[in-house]
């Protein structure tokens, strides 16, 4: 078995504790595991691109373009710009809340509508999942917890081969001590949006 993660946001998402996290529950689970290190301008609001492959003969941590099982958007143009990284059978996580690149904060350019945005994956992929998951970290009680409703979401998506409890357990261990119990909440609404 092999299983490849591509993550996709901008930088200050939380794309790199996600790939963290992903990869310690894939060790934990005795898996081996390869990860890419963040690709991107990720201090800069930039792109960023972590992938994240484990499995019982996992040795690069690059993969084929069009070979990802799993797409994790962070960022809505993010996630569309980055299809090509999968197949038709690729599953797709997509977080509905956009980052506004500057030349839009601006009022220069427009933000494509979310709604087009949905359109052009799911004319490409049926395997959609969204979820707003800014939304739901600041119901959680912090929007910066959205990397740990993405992680939630993640453990709910149809056949991955991770169990929910090893990535809650993976994520506990990567963050501070103070912030444990938003990241636990963050975790579980991300987890029950998909689920139910």
């Amino acid at each position: 078995m092999k299983y490849t993660i591509q993550i996709v946001g901008v930088g200050g998402q939380g794309v790199l504790l996600a790939s963290m996290v992903l990869g310690n529950a894939a060790m934990n689970r005795g898996y081996r595991v390869a990860m890419s290190e963040v690709h991107g301008m990720a201090q800069r609001g930039g792109s960023v691109l972590s992938t994240v492959r484990f499995g019982d003969d996992v040795i690069s941590p690059l993969e084929a373009d069009g070979s990802a099982d799993l797409i994790m958007g962070f960022e809505p143009t993010e996630t569309v710009r980055n299809l090509p990284l999968g197949n038709r059978d690729t599953l797709v996580l997509m977080n509905l809340d956009p980052v506004y690149p500057s030349m839009v904060a601006a009022g220069f350019e427009k933000y494509p509508d979310i709604e087009e945005l949905i359109g052009a994956v799911t004319k490409v992929n049926p395997n959609l999942v969204t979820l707003d998951a800014t939304k739901l970290a600041i119901d959680a009680g912090k929007a910066v917890a959205a990397n740990a409703v993405m992680i939630g979401a993640v453990a709910a998506m149809k056949d991955f081969p991770l169990l929910k409890e090893d990535l809650l357990e993976a994520l506990k261990s990567q963050v501070p001590e103070k912030f444990l119990d938003l990241n636990v909440r963050a975790f579980e609404m991300g987890y029950n949006a998909v689920k139910n």
